[in-house]
């Protein structure tokens, strides 16, 4: 999805570097220099407009968000989104010190990554990619799933959601193929309404007001995830 009529849009990112990361390799390995802290970071790949990885970074401040898309068009928006939410909390900084906006090609993601530097990653109504020639461009492509897995620490995650029964399908089958433990499958997220806890995205919200069904799963790849889950699962059979 690319955005006109933000004319203005690379100026106005110019004039954020505190918020807008436009040299992502500049940073690899270094994410914890970038946030000043050592708090686990979550990343939003296709954050679109903004409105779910803002709104996390003002929910959770332990913990250090980064939203990625390609377009200047986006990450302005996302900026004023950020910005405003700060706003809102009556944060004295412009934005959220716990969020930064990446303007990248998720393509290179390990160009700008180290190995185990993020702990989880989230795919919102990512683009489903429907024709069968193109699957290799979906983000739950085992060829992305092993970009993931090389970035991601041992508490390592990916939360998905999407509208698409095809591309939910395609990513099942594509976890299951990389051989990673999946919990919290859900056909229809909001069946019996939305839970306070939970942060919708642009899309989910239009979704979700025409009844249409949003899938989910939570898919653990970190081994400390893993064993977490299990011991978990054990106990409380217990």
């Amino acid at each position: 999805m690319r955005l006109r009529g933000k004319k203005n849009a690379p100026e106005l990112l110019a004039n954020l570097p505190n918020l807008v990361i436009t040299e992502p390799t500049a940073h690899k390995g270094k994410w914890s220099q970038v946030f000043g802290n050592d708090r686990p970071i979550y990343v939003e790949l296709g954050m679109g407009k903004g409105q779910f990885v803002t709104e996390m970074s003002v929910k959770y401040p332990n913990i250090n968000f980064i939203g990625i898309d390609m377009y200047d068009e986006l990450i302005a928006r996302a900026s004023e989104k950020a910005m405003a939410v700060s706003e809102r909390a009556g944060d004295a900084e412009q934005h959220p010190s716990n969020l930064r906006l990446m303007r990248a090609n998720i393509e290179f993601m390990e160009t700008f990554f180290e190995e185990n530097e993020l702990s989880r990653i989230y795919l919102n109504f990512s683009d489903p990619w429907p024709k069968k020639k193109h699957a290799r461009r979906r983000l739950t492509h085992p060829r992305f799933l092993e970009k993931y897995a090389l970035v991601m620490n041992e508490w390592g995650e990916i939360h998905q959601k999407t509208d698409s029964e095809t591309l939910f399908e395609f990513s099942l089958n594509a976890y299951a193929h990389m051989e990673y433990l999946m919990k919290d499958i859900s056909l229809n997220l909001h069946r019996d309404g939305i839970h306070e806890e939970h942060v919708m995205t642009e899309y989910e919200q239009k979704f979700f007001e025409k009844g249409m069904n949003i899938h989910r799963v939570e898919v653990l790849i970190g081994e400390a995830a893993v064993k977490q889950h299990r011991e978990a699962k054990l106990k409380g059979m217990k």
